[in-house]
């Protein structure tokens, strides 16, 4: 496995351009200045080696730390990673269920209250227009991260779709919570007993793609979703843009753990050890949900 992460270490560092695949959007074009997370400077500080991925300033590893030894750090240890570029929305609504489930595969409807679900934006021919994790926060909301390559697509989607909703005088509304909340994901065999020293709730009972809104080191508001992009434990925190700073610092200080920031390129390596897609590079929009290997997620009424 050494040689494996050395090569691909060397390709990754030697081809920043690889990870503009991932983005098909007009934030991506040549003449558009890429945008900054709320974490920028705060990579910057840290050595980190900024690239654009998505239309996005994003670090691809820190300082003299190589590809390969933060992969092993995740995988032995905890990482945490930057993934403020994802678009965070809240779709809420008396027909939000009904709004999702017309453009997605998964059966939205049926989730409890807590739970989450992966799934897919998909065209008229079945092609995949983004992968998404929908998680239902209330009876009728819903929490939806999607990719920020693929943002100006699922906006557009979505925007075309709330207009036929609202023709039909339906309930649904789309509030982004992007120019309000950071997103970070804290991955690693020691990422629970990291975060536990930091929250209230008990996170043995937090199981893999459920949520909660809690309070996270003294950071009110914040959603802690058990999930990521992996393979390993771990979790994804939505946190008030003002304070992500301060939550990254304090899990990087924390006692209960090693954390060590991580980059693109750790990310990229740990999801393809994981079987793990990335979109633009394995899927895109003449890829069908079982090409893909992902017809799990397809709801078998549909």
């Amino acid at each position: 496995m050494s040689k494996i992460l050395f090569k691909w270490s060397r390709l990754l560092t030697r081809n920043q351009a690889l990870f503009g695949g991932a983005s098909s959007g007009k934030r991506h074009a040549s003449d558009c200045s890429p945008s900054k997370t709320c974490l920028y400077d705060f990579h910057v500080k840290n050595g980190g080696k900024m690239v654009n991925f998505a239309g996005y300033l994003m670090p691809l590893q820190y300082g003299s730390v190589g590809i390969a030894e933060s992969h092993r750090h995740t995988r032995e240890h905890c990482s945490l990673f930057d993934v403020s570029h994802m678009l965070q929305q809240v779709v809420t609504g008396k027909h939000a269920a009904d709004f999702l489930e017309s453009l997605t595969v998964g059966d939205l409807k049926e989730l409890q209250i807590g739970e989450g679900t992966l799934s897919l934006f998909t065209n008229c021919r079945g092609g995949i227009i983004d992968d998404l994790i929908c998680n239902r926060i209330g009876d009728e909301s819903f929490y939806v991260v999607s990719n920020a390559g693929r943002r100006d697509s699922d906006l557009k989607l979505m925007n075309q779709q709330l207009e036929e909703f609202k023709k039909d005088s339906k309930d649904v509304n789309i509030e982004q919570l992007d120019s309000s909340f950071g997103l970070v994901a804290l991955q690693g065999p020691e990422s629970s007993q990291v975060m536990q020293a930091l929250v209230e709730i008990d996170m043995t009972s937090l199981k893999f793609m459920r949520t909660t809104e809690c309070t996270v080191a003294g950071i009110q508001n914040c959603r802690v979703t058990r999930c990521g992009y992996t393979g390993e434990d771990g979790v994804e925190i939505s946190v008030p843009l003002r304070n992500t700073q301060a939550l990254a610092e304090t899990l990087l200080t924390t006692s209960k753990g090693s954390v060590r920031l991580a980059g693109l390129g750790a990310r990229d390596t740990l999801r393809i050890e994981a079987g793990l897609c990335l979109y633009g590079s394995d899927i895109n929009e003449g890829t069908t949900p079982v090409e893909a290997s992902l017809g799990n997620v397809i709801f078998h009424l549909k």
